[in-house]
């Protein structure tokens, strides 16, 4: 509910702390004398539109401070988690500053946010009927969830988003499968070009690296080759050949081996070893002789091969070195278009399931929606003589919506349409009905809707206008039924509605000189019976108006104590 209200600064008002209960307060006041700067000032808390207009003259802001005490669980709490602000540990205190110049700032305890947040926890704590025209019951798009919460539909509404979703994403993977592969099969002809130039070229792992190596090697074989014989001849040349001196350095060793005593083995033996290593030389020379000699026809061939590798390479965009990996890469998407096929089908089953799934409990939905629609008028029906709409009828209308509007709340459009004369066809709430009338149509649906609102604070703005006698004293039998449930808020003219009021505040202009400041007083009883003999015998109070407050005060007392009918009970 809504504990406490601070204002600085705003319009008239200079500086005002309120602090109300819970049950049925009641606002009173001579016309003009300030009960609307009130709203508008609760109204910035609660995230209404900015104008510089509400900042006092001459000053250089203007604050409002609305403090609140939500019980453990309610809506705010996932509001504040949602957008990452600290969890409350106590009450929830909303504070909107306003400058000379237009410009605002929002804080939730404290904290900087934004008005969109603001606005957000304000429509979960407080609903304003009559001064605000749309929002609460007034905005269209409230009447959905409105008639879902009489119903208590609230667990098959969960169900239905929660089909939509899953049926969201059903076809959200369908339709990128099928658009990958309608690429894929675009592409196709391309594709399989491609693999057949890289099967035709077979390219292997390194193999321009070693073609390159090899391509060097023949491009300058005459000198390699002149190298190599000259190597050779050095090595087993038949005149001074290393081998003929090592043989003859090995014979000369042979001749004295014997009268050596042992001395020269290891000579020996690396003598033999030397002829060895000469002759194995002397062979890897002519192999390599004889390879290059052979390769030697196929430099046309490797450059060919070369140029027919480093070519496709640039028409891929890549390395030489990396056409293996393409080559691969191109086989697997292309014997991956058949699979894909398949996986097609298996995804568009998956989307026909969940939309059946989705339309199941969207009709379900709808089903209960119908039912509780004609509850709903029936209960509205009842309240609607006593508040001097006898001749008018509330009609809940629950309309299919094209599939291309269905969505996360089900299959239906719902509206609340008022005919305020007999023969006249029912139009939307906010456009048919005036404002007293509209009043009090909103006061009919929030007695009937009492028992499921999540909203603990109502406000009403003149509820009572333009009615008197039986009628005003029927409002005000609603608003205090109402608020056996919710903490409710008036401001009236009627002296039947502040009557029933638990708590009264007097809300009065006083000029001092050249300032004009609005003040607000809460009323001991001698006081409330005051001005409700003012209600109803004006400026001149009598002892017959005095008598006629005692009277109302009693009846209203009276009543409370004898225990209120149940909400929505009827007349």
């Amino acid at each position: 509910m809504l504990a406490a209200l601070a204002i600085r600064d705003v319009v008239l008002i200079d500086r005002l702390d309120l602090a109300f209960a819970p049950a049925l307060s009641v606002l009173t006041g001579e016309t003009g004398a300030g009960k609307s700067i009130l709203l508008d000032a609760l109204g910035l808390a609660l995230g209404a539109r900015a104008d510089s207009g509400l900042v006092r003259h001459g000053r250089e802001q203007a604050s409002v401070t609305a403090e609140f005490d939500p019980p453990p669980g309610h809506a705010v709490d996932a509001i504040l988690a949602e957008a990452d602000l600290e969890p409350r540990d106590g009450p929830l205190i909303l504070r909107r500053v306003v400058t000379a110049d237009g410009r605002s700032r929002a804080y939730v305890n404290d904290q900087p946010t934004s008005v969109a947040l603001l606005r957000r926890l304000g429509d979960a704590l407080v609903e304003i009927q009559g001064q605000f025209d749309q929002r609460g019951l007034m905005d269209p798009a409230t009447h959905r969830e409105t008639l879902d919460a009489f119903a208590g539909l609230g667990t098959q509404a969960g169900t239905v988003r929660t089909a939509w979703g899953a049926w969201r994403d059903a076809v959200s993977r369908h339709a990128e499968a099928r658009a990958a592969l309608e690429k894929a099969r675009a592409d196709e002809d391309w594709l399989r070009h491609a693999v057949d130039e890289l099967d035709r070229l077979a390219p292997s792992e390194g193999e321009e690296q070693r073609l390159s190596d090899t391509r060097a090697v023949l491009a300058n074989a005459e000198a390699v080759l002149s190298a190599m014989n000259a190597a050779a001849d050095a090595l087993a040349g038949e005149d001074a050949g290393a081998d003929s001196a090592v043989a003859q350095a090995q014979r000369a060793l042979d001749r004295v081996a014997d009268r050596a005593g042992g001395r020269l083995a290891a000579a020996a033996a690396a003598h033999d070893r030397a002829a060895a290593e000469i002759q194995e030389a002397v062979a890897e020379l002519q192999s390599a002789a004889d390879d290059i000699e052979a390769d030697s026809g196929r430099l046309v061939e490797i450059d060919d091969r070369l140029h027919a590798l480093r070519d496709l390479a640039r028409k891929h965009g890549i390395e030489p070195d990396d056409l293996p990996a393409l080559h691969r890469a191109l086989v697997d998407r292309l014997a991956s278009l058949d699979a894909e096929g398949g996986g097609l089908s298996a995804l568009a089953e998956a989307e026909r399931r969940s939309r059946a799934a989705y339309l199941a409990a969207a009709e379900a939905l709808s089903a209960g929606r119908g039912k509780a629609a004609g509850r709903l008028d029936k209960a509205i029906a009842v309240e609607l003589p006593p508040l001097k709409l006898e001749k008018a009828r509330f009609e809940t209308a629950v309309e299919r919506l094209d599939e291309a509007r269905w969505g996360p709340d089900g299959l239906d459009a719902v509206g609340f349409r008022v005919a305020t004369n007999p023969g006249t066809p029912p139009g939307a709430l906010n456009r048919i009905a005036s404002g007293g009338e509209l009043s009090r149509f909103l006061l009919a649906l929030k007695v009937v809707l009492a028992e499921s609102s999540t909203v603990p604070t109502l406000v009403f703005d003149e509820v009572d206008s333009g009615v008197g006698g039986a009628v005003a004293a029927a409002v005000g039998d609603r608003l205090a039924r109402l608020a056996g449930r919710l903490q409710v808020l008036v401001v009236t003219h009627s002296p039947q509605v502040a009557a029933q009021g638990v708590h009264h505040w007097h809300v009065e202009k006083r000029v001092a000189g050249e300032a004009v400041t609005t003040s607000v007083a809460a009323l001991d009883s001698a006081a409330r019976r005051e001005e409700i003999a003012r209600m109803l015998s004006g400026a001149a109070v009598t002892a017959e108006a005095r008598a006629a407050a005692d009277s109302l005060l009693a009846q209203s007392s009276g009543s409370r104590a004898g225990g209120d009918r149940a909400v929505g009970a009827g007349p």
